[in-house]
């Protein structure tokens, strides 16, 4: 699957194309934005881009009004077509975010429930209790998703509504081509939607792709041949910005055999999850890690681990947001994107990643490991990558048996000789590809 072999990046499209907060009713082409920052996605080494929510919505994109119809603060459908059969030519598939557990409030149907109650042919989309209220004093109760009642949980149980969500699927594929669904808080969806969901997909695309939004617990009730293709790993996006910090690569490492190791009892050694180490809801990593330098090493790291790397745009020049001052912190609006040193490495990562079979489909084997200092074995049938990770201040002579005398780094095409131990420079990554 194409998937496999992908660099992703994400973008929020409401805070990228500057739109206003709220939904304010005016149709602007903001959307368009995106075509003039192909040329740099294209450079740092993305063929994937994931689309945070297009679709008509309350706010935040997340409480959708209507599944057919992109938002006016972005633009109309022709529009958003027009970006997609850009991003098509230019070799790049699109995902769109599917937000399929809740809606808006002003979602079409809601709305004809707020206004009918009893009545309304739709009240069975929803979790209603028409004995409460609500906070909004609709004169009945319903449910929403956590605790937040801007967001109205719908009953996938219910056949007309799993009906209307794959007809909006095949609006989506049919309209703009689309290549797969990233699913909003997937560990809230109904199992036997998933199913629906996967079997509906497989008719009526070759290849279309489904990624969850996981969280914790065991991905392999969610990633299975008859329901997500993959999900977010989550996991290990908290061991790689804390085994950075802590000055422990013990603990990301770790993670990775309990996830790929060669053991019997590791957990998705033939899955393919979707890492990142930020996203839309989350610290920008910049300001998340303590030493500055360790920037580039955590990409090198994203890259060579097992499972296909998401970059969120703006960070692969080191822009900076935090969670504490709100969600409009992380989702900013760039002007126009930034190439420095960082930009540069991320393209030479994404090239290494998506030409070696070994770095896309590989094992994963650790072979050096202390604090501050670690080796990995990523192996396809014939080709041998080693990954080599130095997050000290100062250099580091590795003594290992590498099975071979020399290599030549993916990332800078120097050749490596294993003779008389391996040094590895300060605050460095180097990935070998080793000879036969």
């Amino acid at each position: 699957m194409w998937y496999d072999e992908s660099v992703f990046y994400q973008i929020y499209p409401l805070g990228f194309c500057d739109a206003p907060t709220e939904n304010d009713g005016i149709y602007k082409n903001r959307i368009k934005k995106v075509v003039d920052w192909i040329p740099h996605i294209k450079k740092v080494g993305c063929n994937a881009v994931y689309f945070s929510p297009i679709f008509d919505s309350d706010n935040h994109g997340y409480d959708t009004r209507d599944y057919k119809n992109i938002d006016c603060r972005l633009g109309n459908n022709k529009d958003f077509k027009m970006v997609a059969q850009n991003l098509h030519e230019n070799g790049i598939k699109v995902v769109l975010d599917g937000v399929f557990n809740h809606v808006g409030r002003g979602f079409w149907a809601f709305k004809d429930v707020i206004e009918k109650k009893w009545d309304s042919q739709y009240k069975d989309w929803f979790y209603i209790n028409f004995d409460g209220n609500s906070n909004y004093n609709d004169g009945f109760w319903y449910e929403g998703w956590e605790g937040h009642y801007e967001l109205v949980k719908l009953n996938l149980r219910n056949q007309e509504v799993v009906n209307y969500i794959l007809e909006c699927v095949d609006f989506w594929v049919n309209e703009f081509d689309i290549d797969g669904l990233r699913l909003d808080v997937a560990y809230c969806l109904d199992q036997d939607f998933l199913k629906t969901l996967r079997y509906h997909c497989n008719q009526i695309k070759e290849d279309f792709v489904l990624i969850g939004e996981l969280l914790h617990g065991d991905y392999n009730l969610f990633v299975s041949d008859d329901k997500l293709h993959s999900c977010t790993n989550y996991e290990c996006y908290k061991g790689l910005y804390s085994s950075f910090n802590s000055e422990n690569m013990f603990e990301i490492i770790h993670s990775l055999i309990r996830q790929f190791g060669p053991e019997n009892w590791s957990l998705y050694k033939d899955k393919h999850l979707l890492n990142f180490v930020d996203n839309h809801d989350v610290t920008r990593i910049a300001d998340l890690l303590n030493v500055s330098e360790h920037l580039p090493l955590i990409y090198g790291l994203l890259f060579s681990m097992p499972g296909v790397p998401c970059i969120y745009y703006g960070s692969e020049w080191g822009a900076k947001g935090k969670k504490e001052n709100g969600d409009n912190a992380l989702r900013q609006s760039f002007e126009a994107p930034i190439e420095n040193e960082l930009t540069e490495l991320i393209s030479k990562l994404s090239k290494a990643h998506m030409e070696s079979k070994a770095l896309c489909y590989g094992s994963f084997e650790s072979v050096l490991l202390t604090n501050k200092q670690a080796i990995f074995q990523r192996k396809f049938e014939d080709e041998r990558v080693l990954v080599a990770i130095n997050i000290d201040d100062s250099s580091f002579t590795a003594h290992f048996d590498a099975q071979c005398g020399m290599a030549v780094d993916l990332i800078t095409d120097e050749v490596h000789d294993f003779g008389g131990g391996s040094k590895l420079p300060p605050y460095s990554v180097q990935y070998w590809k080793m000879e036969r």
